[in-house]
């Protein structure tokens, strides 16, 4: 088990601030790989890039900039058109988005976001945007997911039209600096259980908050939208477990929480209280690597998991 002053997983979530920032120096140079006004388009990802995918179109769509569905890889609707596929693929290794991008070649602009230009996607996808600034060692993802969320929300605000109660990049990398150097709360250090909610372009947010703490620290978590915690989800919550929202709360949902004897954990009100939502998901991985180092796992060695799927050829 590594030194918590020497986790690699820990070195690069600390390092988020800086590629975040480095996302919004990048957004101009690769417009060509990013949806264009108006265009109809899929956003496509496995495990973490999916729920990345998932933020990343609500955020479009909330801007006004055309419809915008996100599947996992391998639940692409083939028979729907699009005018523009995006891929997003951190080792550009991962079957099934290799497996679609040649199954749509020719019939419709494709493209990539991924660490390594090294990789097959760079000759897979029309258009590649490569942000290799926040590659990871890691098998677990943490920077490399949020520096994409980070590069579509950089692109929208230069196109001049953020998505409404969204709080400007900048202000995001100001809050993820305070959530990497804020101590976390002992409730949630101690906790045995965690909900994850989010509304709108948040509820990828809390897929991926749930996704670290499984892996990372084989934690009992769950994942809903918001509204969807009172229709039977909050059965589980009680003393000693958690109630984690992301982005703007329900009314009364903080009260409802209370009531079970749960821990309610709010990281924003709105944009202009509280922490982003992509800056509180920092404070989950942070705790993903602080619950496995606890429980005497390695998260910088995940069990069962691998950097990257890649499926043995077909028969």
């Amino acid at each position: 088990m590594p030194d918590p002053l020497e986790c690699r997983t820990s070195a690069e979530i600390a390092s988020q601030p800086r590629t975040w920032r480095a996302a919004a120096d990048a957004a101009g140079r690769v417009a060509d790989a990013l949806p264009r006004r108006g265009e109809r388009v899929a956003v496509v990802g496995c495990g973490t890039s999916w729920y990345m995918a998932l933020a990343c179109a609500r955020l479009r769509e909330d801007a006004g900039h055309g419809a915008t569905d996100a599947f996992a890889a391998s639940e692409f609707p083939y028979g729907r058109a699009y005018d523009r596929i995006v891929t997003v693929t951190r080792s550009g290794t991962t079957t099934e988005v290799l497996e679609l991008l040649d199954r749509v070649r020719g019939t419709v602009p494709t493209a990539a976001v991924t660490a390594d230009p090294g990789t097959p996607v760079m000759r897979a996808a029309d258009t590649v945007a490569v942000l290799d600034f926040a590659d990871e060692r890691s098998v677990v993802q943490t920077r490399f997911a949020t520096t994409v969320l980070a590069l579509f929300r950089a692109h929208l605000e230069k196109e001049g039209a953020p998505p409404p109660g969204v709080r400007p990049l900048a202000r995001a990398v100001e809050d993820a600096e305070r959530a990497i150097a804020e101590p976390l709360a002992p409730a949630v250090r101690e906790a045995g259980q965690f909900t994850f909610l989010g509304a709108g372009w948040c509820y990828g947010i809390a897929l991926e908050a749930a996704l670290k703490m499984r892996e990372a620290a084989g934690a009992w978590t769950e994942a809903y939208p918001a509204m969807e915690y009172r229709h039977g989800p909050i059965s589980v919550t009680g003393p000693g477990r958690v109630a984690w929202l992301f982005g703007p709360a329900p009314d009364g949902l903080d009260r409802d929480v209370a009531a079970t004897g749960g821990t309610f954990v709010a990281g924003s009100g709105g944009p202009d209280t509280g922490l982003d939502p992509m800056a509180d998901l920092v404070r989950v991985q942070r705790l993903a690597v602080h619950l496995a180092l606890r429980r005497g796992l390695d998260p910088d060695r995940p069990r069962n998991l691998t950097r990257s799927v890649v499926l043995a050829p077909r028969p």
